[in-house]
């Protein structure tokens, strides 16, 4: 029997009974780590006595730097070698050790696996180097049980190098995943060797193809193959057994019944049950979520999923977690996807790596398609010393643990093979191209391959019509920017489909009426569903310098670009994104006074300097617009109490009606007409003055688990309890109980503060606490103070 160490015990909790004899505890306790400026350096006998002790998943470049220097603020470093790119945070050479003993290891077979390391990470068990992996963003694993002691203490070291310039946006540094020791009988499932498909899908019957992969080291005889099918509600709905003649794939193809259909309105899931059996005795076992379900793509038909066309609300997000940094703690990426899902999007792109196991486990439960990107260069690098070159040597490895690592994950509906692509229609790129879906392909041949193609930046003389030879290898074409193509390239090509992989935020609306009017394009994936650390300022808006591609310097350290932002509020672009997608039929946002004589200008990832608030102190009397976003045919506003004047909205005016008003505190109304009746109505208004601090958790009962988290918002508000937008106030925040303070956190993208310490500032009126349990029961009560306001006070229970 297999016994799995790993990160959880969820598929414990899923089958109770199924699991007596399995073994599940974390392996990303009690780790040592080392930082050090030296580069490389292979001496894996150095003595860690004087290291500290830290916890998987671990990001050292979030935390607090010694220095506070005018060069220094927390984790932020000026001279940073990744510099706008990283958003100031620091990598290097980090060294990790992990003392363990085991009993009873002969006749079993011990692999450590870790899900995702940043970045060239070399691997030691008692001084025997195992292997180095170069990518920071695939999982991989080595045999650890030649090299284990019988008894005594074992060692693992790992050597992790961040170094220079390689990344174009906030990568973390260290072991930022979770790591699992794998301990399995000779007689045993190869690693990611469970493949499920669902070749036939229909709602009264549908087959559920299994094929296992065994390896039997052991040249046992008599062994069998027993696959369990159970529903969500763990009831065995199927059962098929195989014999097992010799080290091989095993196909097995079985009849599920009125099945329940996975899709992002019903996010159902299905548990295979995978067994090795000699007699009665279970050598191996495994658990696989799946989902039933069937995709087809057509330029006619557009994407049908489960025979009904389905038009994607997409998003691209980054993996890092906001102040947690890279480190991938469940909850935090369970909140990422439920933020996504509660803003309207159907469908992420995890630009530019394969995201965390945690996070598309989220997206099957929550209901989010997936485009499961692997690169973001291939031969020719975008940095100096980015994975351009290690491409050569481990291109095939990482596709592989992608796809192999990921191929049963209902929501993966799209594997992508690399972003915007220097050499993606020359010569060497086209057999690049090739070569990488083909190996996908030999993995998985049921989901269709894209890739994100852009206009050419750096081939003189080059034209659009140079990507026909990209775009013929790929089963769906990606498209970076480039709505205004579609049309043309449908005349073109007609069979050709289509989507948006990036868009500019002002340009949602063009792009989702080239979604609803054409079926050839599919989606759109506006750049970026959530801001993220790092290409600093990329969001920007400003006064009378053009903006175009402009990274905003120290101490700018986020993009500043999402619907979503750093702490997970909506943004004012979400509130028209809303409006644009027809989840909403009246928002306003009013404008900040630009002062006379300037203009403003915004970045083409950015937004105008608007908001979902009507308080300007200081404006009074002063000139600004308000922007009503309405799909209804016309729109009044009405400010305090006065009628201002009266619009009609259609799409020839982008769903827009702008009024100019000059300010005045009190109440801002905007009131949806149809057929001259007023039949919906927005209030904006303005609050008072600054009295107390209100703190609001996500949830207030918590598991008392280290992979779980409360995040908790932080307010200033009037004695009315209405936000005061523009409070930008220190708090000091406490804590009691088995809890502590993982991060603190405001919106503000340059205002860089530490993301460690019990003290934050709050932008607009707002900040953030993530509290994450120790591992024990009880009350944990947190407080928030700050001069002249009253306490805020929230109870939360870990169980």
């Amino acid at each position: 029997m297999r016994q799995q160490l790993c990160l959880s015990v969820l598929f414990c909790l899923l089958i109770p009974s199924l699991y007596a004899q399995r073994t599940q505890n974390l392996f990303d306790a009690s780790w040592k780590f080392y930082k050090t400026d030296v580069v490389g350096g292979e001496n894996v006998n150095l003595n860690d006595a004087g290291w500290r002790t830290v916890e998987l998943p671990h990001d050292w470049s979030i935390e607090d730097l010694p220095d506070q220097s005018d060069s220094v603020i927390g984790p932020f470093l000026k001279q940073s070698s990744g510099n706008t790119a990283t958003g100031y945070t620091v990598g290097g050479t980090g060294w990790y050790r992990k003392h363990f003993k085991l009993a009873g290891i002969a006749n079993k077979k011990y692999s450590i696996y870790f899900d995702g390391v940043y970045m060239n990470s070399d691997v030691w068990i008692n001084g025997h180097h195992l292997g180095n992996h170069p990518y920071g963003y695939t999982a991989f694993y080595y045999d650890l049980t030649p090299f284990l002691k019988q008894a005594g203490e074992n060692i693992i070291s790992v050597r992790v190098r961040n170094e220079g310039r390689n990344s174009r946006w906030y990568s973390g540094s260290g072991i930022y995943r979770h790591v699992w020791l794998i301990i399995t009988t000779p007689v045993h499932v190869e690693p990611w060797g469970v493949f499920i498909t669902t070749p036939v899908v229909s709602q009264s019957n549908s087959t559920v193809n299994v094929k296992t992969t065994i390896v039997n080291e052991a040249n046992l005889s008599s062994l069998k193959l027993l696959t369990t099918i159970l529903d969500a509600k763990n009831k065995i709905v199927a059962t098929s057994e195989s014999p097992i003649n010799s080290d091989k794939e095993i196909a097995q193809n079985i009849t599920v019944k009125n099945p329940s259909l996975w899709s992002p309105g019903s996010p159902y899931l299905y548990h295979a049950i995978t067994e090795i059996k000699q007699g009665n005795k279970i050598l191996d076992r495994v658990v696989t979520n799946f989902g039933v379900r069937s995709i087809h793509f057509s330029a006619d038909k557009g994407f049908l999923l489960n025979g009904k066309s389905i038009k994607l609300r997409g998003g691209c997000v980054h993996h890092d977690n906001g102040p947690l940094g890279a480190a991938i703690i469940d909850r935090a990426e369970e909140r990422r996807v439920e933020l996504l899902k509660q803003f309207g999007y159907n469908a992420v792109r995890t630009s530019h790596n394969p995201p965390s196991t945690q996070f598309l486990e989220a997206c099957d439960r929550i209901g989010i398609i997936v485009i499961d990107e692997v690169f973001d260069m291939w031969h020719r690098g975008k940095n100096p010393n980015d994975y351009h070159l290690y491409f050569d040597t481990s291109w095939k490895k990482d596709i592989d643990a992608m796809v192999l690592r990921d191929r049963n994950h209902p929501s993966v509906v799209f594997w992508s093979i690399g972003n915007e692509i220097n050499e993606r229609a020359d010569a060497p790129g086209l057999a690049i191209t090739k070569n990488l879906r083909d190996e996908i392909k030999r993995f998985d041949n049921t989901r269709p391959v894209t890739e994100a193609i852009c206009h050419f930046w750096d081939h003189a003389g080059y034209k659009w019509d140079t990507t026909a030879a990209a775009f013929a290898l790929l089963d769906v074409g990606g498209y970076n920017y480039l709505w205004k193509e579609y049309e043309g390239d449908h005349d073109k090509y007609p069979q050709r489909i289509m989507m948006g992989m990036e868009s500019y935020p002002l340009e949602a609306f063009e792009n989702w009426q080239q979604v609803e009017q054409h079926p050839y394009v599919i989606g759109d994936f506006v750049w970026t569903a959530m801001d993220y650390l790092g290409e600093t300022g990329l969001g920007n808006a400003g006064l009378d310098k053009p903006i175009h591609y402009q990274l905003q310097t120290f101490p700018w350290f986020n993009a500043n670009c999402g619907d979503i932002d750093l702490i997970g509020d909506k943004k004012p672009q979400s509130y028209y994104r809303d409006v644009v997608w027809n989840r909403s039929k009246l928002q306003m946002l009013v404008h900040a006074p630009v002062l006379e004589g300037h203009t403003e200008q915004v970045s083409s990832w950015g937004w105008p300097d608007e908001y979902a608030h009507y308080a300007f102190p200081g404006s009074e009397g002063r000139s600004m617009q308000v922007h009503v976003y309405t799909s209804y045919d016309a729109v009044r506003l009405v400010q305090n109490g006065k009628i201002i004047g009266e619009q009609n909205v259609s799409p020839q005016t982008k769903l827009t009606a702008t009024f100019t008003i000059n300010y005045q505190p009190g109440t801002l109304k905007a009131i949806g007409l149809r057929s001259n009746k007023a039949v919906d109505s927005v209030v904006l208004q303005t609050p008072g003055k600054s009295a107390k601090i209100r703190l609001t958790t996500d949830r207030s009962l918590i598991k008392n688990s280290r992979n779980d988290l409360a995040y908790v918002t932080v307010e200033i508000v009037d004695a009315d309890g209405r936000l005061i937008p523009g409070a930008s106030i220190p708090l000091q925040f406490s804590i009691e109980g088995n809890g502590e303070i993982a991060a603190t956190a405001s919106a503000n993208p340059n205002d860089m503060q530490s993301f460690q310490k019990p003290v934050h500032r709050t932008f607009r009126g707002k900040c953030l606490m993530i509290i994450r349990p120790k591992g024990a029961g009880g009350k944990i009560i947190l407080q928030a103070k700050g001069d002249g306001l009253a306490t805020g006070q929230v109870v939360i229970e870990a169980k």
